[in-house]
């Protein structure tokens, strides 16, 4: 395999100029939303002395991204995604820049950061499928994968940078800066989108009720093997195999080292992930896709497994930084498929329950993780068992879901017989 082969694949930057405005956004994006995310946590901590609070805090944001996420997934299969994604980017700016107003005054007030955090979770779910609904009308289907790896190297850039640089702002001009840094990119954000065409979703039906078109959007996951599929398989990755809430008392008591060892135990998972990432461009040129996808789950599967069994630190570094690598060419793949296979009118209702499962299924997962820990009375046991079924449970829905298994960016294929189910072909939106 050639090495253009093997690296990030940048043809939709290349041939779309609507994708490019959206990579843009997204790349600036992610770094100041780490930047909001610490300084906000930073800012809790130091004005309430509370750990608790701050984590009070990331509750209260999660539960109102979840909701936002519901309502968004609706709104972006009956209006215009582009006006969606304009006007909850301008609405975040100002929660935003009152959040550098409060950081700056003399006494700021704990109350405010936590109504801007309602405020910031609502707006992002209410745009996030929004955004996530307008790449299969800007790039080729053939390019779906390349579109969802470089939307993936965005979130691991981001993830790298960001929380870093929020700590150098905040330590040197303060934690307001963080914030006023933060609003500026929404407005950049707001500049690059604006010239984006209008994205009104296909065959919308604005009369119909909210809970009948959620039913609908229910309907067509319960009737759609390979959609229900890449849920369900990223349940048995993100539930019964997520060590992250672990890390603490494996890095402290099982490998005896301190918070560096801890530290270096969430960094690996983020580097493999972002070697995945660099590393993606088979992705969009594989033909058993579904097969690509099983695998990759897999390989985070039998990771995590080995992980739970390292003897050492550097062994288990490695299978972490493994584990992210095979969750990244997961995500790639589960994200191009999910788009390839639901119908633009359904784009939204669909994308706002695979961002809900992201967002809550790593929550459950590390409580998960933490009850079998002390029913066990083994960290490392806790991390092998939830390895193990993970394994088990992708081995089943492999052989329990066939249209899974044959699922495929290469073409359009009918599955189990449902024409519901065939991708549709869309035509990207002209440069």
């Amino acid at each position: 395999m050639k090495l253009g082969e093997v690296v990030v694949d940048v043809a939709p930057l290349r041939s779309s100029r609507d994708f490019r405005l959206i990579f843009a956004t997204q790349a600036i994006s992610m770094v100041g939303t780490h930047l909001t995310s610490v300084a906000a946590s930073l800012q809790i901590y130091t004005l309430t002395g509370s750990s608790v609070q701050v984590g009070l805090m990331s509750l209260v944001l999660g539960l109102s991204l979840l909701v936002g996420l519901v309502t968004g997934g609706l709104l972006a299969d009956r209006v215009d995604r582009r006006r969606i994604m304009l006007g909850t980017r301008a609405v975040t700016a100002v929660g935003i820049a009152g959040l550098a107003v409060n950081a700056a005054l003399p006494d700021p007030q704990v109350w405010f950061v936590f109504v801007a955090a309602v405020l910031a979770g609502v707006t992002a779910g209410l745009g996030g499928p929004a955004l996530m609904a307008a790449t299969p009308a800007l790039v080729t289907p053939g390019q779906l994968a390349a579109a969802g790896a470089l939307t993936t190297l965005t979130a691991q850039l981001g993830g790298m940078v960001g929380p870093s640089l929020a700590g150098v702002i905040a330590a040197g001009p303060g934690i307001a800066w963080c914030f006023a840094i933060d609003a500026a990119i929404y407005v950049i954000g707001l500049a690059l989108l604006a010239p984006l065409p209008k994205l009104a979703p296909e065959g919308r039906a604005e009369a119909q009720h909210p809970l009948k078109a959620m039913g609908e959007g229910l309907r067509f996951l319960r009737g759609n093997q390979v959609v229900a599929g890449l849920l369900l398989i990223d349940v048995c990755a993100v539930v019964f195999a997520m060590p992250y809430a672990l890390f603490p008392e494996l890095g402290t008591e099982h490998f005896g080292g301190g918070p560096s060892t801890v530290g270096l135990l969430y960094t690996a998972p983020a580097v493999g992930s972002f070697f995945g990432a660099l590393t993606s461009g088979w992705t969009g040129r594989i033909h058993h896709t579904g097969r690509a996808l099983i695998g990759a789950v897999a390989v985070w599967g039998v990771a995590i497994t080995c992980f739970g069994l390292s003897p050492n630190l550097w062994s288990a570094l490695f299978f972490l930084g493994l584990a992210g690598l095979g969750d990244t060419a997961s995500e790639i793949l589960r994200r191009a498929l999910l788009q390839h296979y639901t119908p633009d009118r359904l784009q939204g209702r669909v994308g706002s329950l695979w961002l809900a499962q992201a967002t809550a299924g790593p929550s459950v997962g590390n409580v998960e993780a933490g009850l079998v820990a002390r029913a066990l009375g083994s960290s490392s046991g806790a991390v092998v068992l939830g390895g193990v079924i993970c394994l088990a449970g992708v081995g089943a829905l492999a052989l329990a879901m066939p249209g899974l298994r044959k699922a495929t960016l290469s073409r359009p294929a009918d599955v189990d017989g449902d024409d519901s189910a065939a991708p549709v072909e869309r035509s990207p939106a002209a440069d």
